[in-house]
């Protein structure tokens, strides 16, 4: 007796269909490939940052909804800046800002306070502001590191200002629920922020992360993205730190 298969297309509808997503840092690097990354997935994306040169490009390069020019440094700025956007909002991502790496003898006291609460207090900025135009199940998406978990001399006080990062994330996941808050951990990942601080020894760098991590590659801002956006859709996950360095702080 003769059988036939039937085959069935299943069309998947885009799981951000619908949805905002606010990038702050979204000209370059990691938050412009969250930005392409969201927009393939049917979001709806607000890009801001500090060059409005680059940040033009960038919403030309990924169709944005609306953009600022904006210091995410700048409190007023910040404030201003969710004011005036269109609610509701659903997720929101920063990756502005970068580590200091400087010997901790060398640094004076408002480079100490800098180093140790610039993060905190930028995400706490933009949390404050952010929150009242957010849909309940959105998610504030921030960025940390795996590298400074390891203490050395060449760190300087990069270990002590990442450390402080996954406690505030879980802390603040409990006071804005139901809005979701999480932490991406990255090692090296290969942005022009990373070209910028290494200079001419990037390429070798990258030779030496080929050649060590177990993954056999270097971690590229598209990698990070595609966590971000998987951090926005699962509705399950709020207050946790999620790694990504291809197995860095193992070798």
């Amino acid at each position: 007796m003769a059988t036939s298969t039937t085959g069935v297309s299943v069309t998947r509808e885009p799981p951000l269909l619908g949805q905002t997503v606010v990038v702050i840092g979204g000209s370059a690097g990691i938050g412009l490939e969250t930005a392409r990354r969201a927009r393939a997935e049917g979001a709806d994306v607000v890009l801001a940052a500090r060059n409005p040169d680059r940040l033009n490009e960038a919403a030309s390069d990924v169709g944005a909804k609306q953009t600022a020019a904006l210091d995410v440094n700048d409190s007023a700025a910040v404030r201003n800046f969710f004011a005036e956007l269109s609610a509701p909002i659903d997720h929101v991502m920063v990756t502005a800002g970068g580590p200091t790496y400087k010997p901790l003898l060398e640094m004076d006291v408002a480079e100490v306070r800098q180093a140790i609460s610039g993060h905190v207090v930028r995400y706490l900025d933009v949390a404050r502001n952010a929150a009242g135009k957010m849909r309940a199940g959105g998610t504030l998406v921030f960025m940390g590191g795996t590298g400074g978990r390891r203490v050395s001399r060449d760190l300087g006080i990069v270990s002590a200002a990442i450390a402080t990062l996954p406690p505030f994330t879980a802390t603040l996941a409990l006071e804005l629920a139901p809005i979701r808050v999480n932490l991406i951990a990255a090692g090296f990942v290969d942005t022009p922020l990373s070209a910028s601080l290494l200079g001419d020894r990037l390429e070798q760098r990258r030779d030496q992360l080929r050649a060590t991590l177990p993954i056999g590659r270097v971690v590229g801002p598209a990698d990070v993205a595609a966590l971000a956006v998987h951090i926005m859709t699962n509705t399950a996950l709020t207050g946790a730190t999620y790694d990504i360095d291809g197995g860095q702080q193992f070798v």
